[in-house]
């Protein structure tokens, strides 16, 4: 009986090729859209009596380009502000952010979560400074956006689907 080199017998099968690992490499970002409306200053309003209260929607757009392995993978971040007290806003920014990315290696039926959760994990750090400057050079102490959990994200929009289609079929019945 034959040995391989650390005393054990060769395996008798033939060695199956390893999975590539997925391989992802970030080739432009952008801002496709950006609009930011400073209502205090609109209506002429100091920041003396303003407590802001926050609400951040997020939402999230993937599609394939024409080039082989490339994606368009876009982040839509709307931030309103609005004054504890009365309700009344004091700024409203809405920016697109988009990525183009090469992405190998991923099996086809886990590139649309790859796109989804991991492409836009690389493009946040970049938002969240954009949204901070922004903030800042409109007049407002400067928005440090909380860490985005896209996987969370990504799986509440799959139920809200699930949800959705149930209720459509429901319907039709």
């Amino acid at each position: 009986m034959a040995e391989n080199g650390n005393g054990a017998e060769p395996n008798s099968e033939t060695p199956q090729p390893a999975p590539q690992a997925p391989r992802m490499q970030v080739l432009a970002q952008f801002i496709r859209d950006m609009s930011f409306e400073n209502v205090v200053a609109q209506k002429g309003l100091t920041n003396a009596d303003v407590q802001p209260e926050m609400s951040v929607q997020v939402s999230l757009d993937a599609r394939k380009r024409p080039v082989e392995n490339q994606y368009e993978v876009t982040t839509r971040f709307k931030i309103t502000s609005a004054n504890r007290a009365d309700k009344a806003p004091l700024f409203l920014l809405e920016l697109d952010y988009g990525g183009i990315f090469h992405v190998e290696g991923v099996p086809e039926e886990q590139m649309h979560p790859y796109l989804l959760i991991e492409c836009p994990r690389m493009l946040f750090p970049f938002v969240r400074r954009i949204v901070s400057d922004v903030t800042r050079d409109g007049g407002f102490p400067p928005l440090n956006l909380d860490t985005v959990d896209f996987l969370a994200l990504y799986r509440s929009e799959l139920a809200r689907r699930a949800e959705a289609q149930k209720a459509q079929t429901q319907t039709l019945i």
